[in-house]
């Protein structure tokens, strides 16, 4: 790690000496790309000068703490371990920075929470999963907006697809695809017996126009009359809009509004991000095929986590983490689990990085 940074804190001084370069600074383009590189590099070269001016004081007071002055050698003892826990710190914030920036990690999402297996108490759980990812994205100041929502019979959801939109949303939230198990007495149960549940949560980054590319000619559209709970119609004309994509086979259906156009933007909002997924499942696995991640990487087969009821718990498999605050995670605090997942991918990712770049140096060296 610390060979690399020494070779990106090279980098960057090149990269400013480009920045004052006249020639640069005449030509649009190279002046744009110095200025990106420069502003990747910009705060990871703050921390790692942060860490060096911290070496050098920690140099410095190493002797006093064992030199004759036992006064002075106690002040001295005190400062290096304030000085070894700031080091630790600092260290943790490189790792973190070290780390390639996921290029959709900015976006927007579309949620998509569906039952599964459980029947009523299955659709109950989806809508309060859906409550929890709603209060959640009110505390980080974000906009949610349902695109499509299917209602069960006592108040629960079949599905519901919403857009929440804010910054980093897809960043904070993209560990949550996968299945959901929930263990409960349902309000339906006389016997008071335990049952267990599943929904499944998928975390799509919102594809602009720009990412995903759709000819006209690919498209079925299909238009028919929107229909409410039991068969009956909440609209006497044809606004609903069913759109299949024929190269992909992906079918989106939207109903909700009025407005025929309005559901065809919706449902073609919702298409570009399923097949921007496709595209970022296709090339995740195709880097899982050299790196194993221990976090879940959005598997919508795989149970990541379980929320048990009774003993107020809640347990992400991925990470063995376990959480005895199950109200309150239910309220939308999701904070711990968000971070610990992505310090667990984070590390991973160095690891493998670390792994890489010794397997390249034993090519080059011959080892």
């Amino acid at each position: 790690m610390w060979d690399k940074l020494e070779t990106l804190a090279a980098r960057y001084e090149e990269i400013e000496r480009r920045l004052a370069d006249p020639k640069v600074l005449k030509s649009p383009d190279m002046l744009r790309e110095a200025g990106r590189e420069h502003a990747e590099l910009r705060a990871l070269m703050e921390v790692y000068a942060r860490l060096k001016k911290l070496d050098a004081r920690t140099e410095d007071a190493e002797p006093l703490a064992h030199g004759p002055d036992h006064e002075l050698a106690a002040l001295a003892r005190d400062e290096l371990r304030d000085l070894k826990e700031e080091r630790e710190g600092l260290t943790e914030e490189i790792k973190r920075l070290l780390v390639p920036k996921d290029p959709l990690a900015g976006k927007n999402i579309i949620l998509e929470i569906r039952a599964g297996t459980g029947g009523e108490e299955a659709a109950l759980f989806a809508r309060e999963l859906f409550e929890m990812y709603q209060r959640f994205a009110d505390n980080q100041g974000w906009r949610t907006e349902v695109l499509s929502m299917s209602a069960a019979e006592k108040g629960g959801f079949k599905e519901v697809i919403a857009q929440i939109s804010g910054q980093e949303v897809y960043g904070k939230l993209r560990y949550e695809s996968g299945v959901h198990r929930v263990q409960r007495v349902p309000v339906t149960e006389a016997q008071g017996r335990i049952h267990t549940s599943a929904v499944t949560v998928a975390v799509l980054a919102e594809a602009e126009e720009l990412d995903v590319k759709i000819e006209e000619g690919d498209l079925k559209v299909d238009v028919f009359r929107s229909q409410g709970a039991g068969g009956q119609h909440v609209n006497t004309t044809d606004s609903a809009v069913r759109i299949t994509h024929k190269p992909s086979g992906l079918v989106v259906v939207c109903q909700d509004e009025r407005s025929q156009h309005k559901n065809r933007a919706k449902a073609m909002k919702i298409l570009r991000a399923r097949l921007l997924d496709l595209e970022t499942t296709r090339q995740q696995q195709e880097r899982t095929a050299m790196r194993r991640s221990m976090v879940g990487r959005g598997d919508r087969s795989e149970k990541i986590r379980t929320y048990n009821f009774p003993q107020n718990r809640v347990t992400d498999h991925r990470i063995g983490l376990t959480l005895h605050r199950l109200a309150a995670v239910m309220q939308g605090d999701l904070a711990e689990l968000a971070e610990a997942l992505a310090a667990r991918d984070r590390a991973e990712q160095l690891a493998s990085n670390a792994a890489a770049n010794t397997e390249s140096e034993n090519r080059r060296t011959g080892a």
